[in-house]
């Protein structure tokens, strides 16, 4: 049922634009969404659709963006999430025509995007104080658009330890699937996210500890790509079930000639990812700041990148980028 909260109408949301508004599709996400209502949440997501304008950064739709831009919380119970700049909304839009724009809203005097003409959408005009306070950024020049996307069907939630939870059904390609444990940093997740949407990975399973991907600096770091990638949220009960099923090689990431190694470390070559080749893979990545958490490194096979010199370390994204192009999949749709 389409989520839709009554806000009281606003003064500082204005009537007069030549801008073209259309029905918006029915939503279809099957993911349980927390139930709101006016009486709860006065100020929700709910906007009039006489409202053509809006010029003021206090206007109730407004504040609702900010909300989902800037609480996981909340976003998540709207199934909804903010998504800044022309370019990774039009990467969403060509990846996949099924997805719901709830509003697309534009900087005054800026013209349709290319690639937006046939899309259903309704089209509000805002002003560069509300653009510039959406987009925290001081000026308008990289954002002259923003969306409000409902979450993708392909975003999974596994919050219990159920054990008739059905693994086959999270990727439509489980042959190579990224696995974070703990990424924090929204812009390394986000590039993450990137890296194994271009090295054609099937999916991407999180532990507990990372950051929402549809943390606005996510987004921004993914391209969008949050939309796009199959993603599941689960424990490592969850995580064992899916190697189970798919008798899945686990490995993961880690710093080369760590005087902290308790098992032998296998540099990263084509002869080893050959050996791969036909054999189901889990990489896993650890956090920035701690690396691989305890289970992580007991339970894997541990991998590292050959490096010239004494350097320590890669960043996680970088390093996740090298991984998951020496890994990809091959030959395989």
């Amino acid at each position: 049922m389409h989520l839709c909260l009554c806000a009281s109408s606003s003064s500082s949301s204005s009537s007069s634009t030549s801008t073209l508004s259309l029905s918006l599709p029915k939503f279809s996400n099957k993911k349980k969404v927390t139930k709101l209502s006016a009486a709860t949440n006065p100020n929700g997501g709910h906007l009039p659709s006489h409202v053509k304008s809006i010029t003021s950064t206090t206007n109730p739709f407004v504040k609702h963006c900010l909300k989902l831009r800037d609480n996981s919380s909340y976003r998540h119970s709207h199934g909804s999430a903010l998504v800044l700049g022309v370019t990774p909304v039009r990467e969403i839009i060509l990846q996949d025509r099924q997805v719901e724009i709830e509003c697309l809203l534009m900087l005054d005097g800026a013209q349709i995007p290319d690639g937006f003409g046939d899309v259903a959408v309704r089209i509000v005009n805002v002003s560069s104080l509300v653009m510039k306070k959406l987009s925290g950024l001081q000026s308008t020049q990289s954002t002259e658009a923003i969306a409000v996307m409902r979450m993708p069907t392909s975003f999974l939630r596994v919050d219990d330890d159920r054990q008739d939870a059905n693994c086959r059904n999270w990727f439509h390609s489980p042959h190579r699937i990224l696995v974070l444990d703990g990424i924090q940093d929204p812009g390394n997740l986000g590039t993450l996210l990137r890296s194994a949407k271009a090295f054609n990975w099937g999916g991407v399973f999180m532990l507990p500890g990372c950051c929402d991907p549809f943390n606005d600096k996510a987004l921004r770091a993914s391209r969008g790509t949050s939309f796009q990638l199959p993603m599941v949220c689960g424990s490592w009960y969850n995580l064992e079930a899916l190697k189970q099923e798919f008798n899945m090689k686990m490995l993961a990431g880690h710093p080369p000639d760590s005087d902290k190694e308790s098992k032998p470390v296998t540099l990263l070559s084509h002869g080893f990812a050959d050996s791969l080749a036909e054999i189901p893979v889990c990489l896993i990545l650890g956090s920035e700041g701690h690396g691989l958490s305890e289970k992580s490194e007991q339970a894997c096979e541990l991998l590292s990148i050959p490096m010239a010199g004494d350097y320590e370390s890669l960043n996680v994204s970088v390093a996740g980028g090298i991984f998951l192009y020496a890994l990809q999949p091959r030959n395989r749709k």
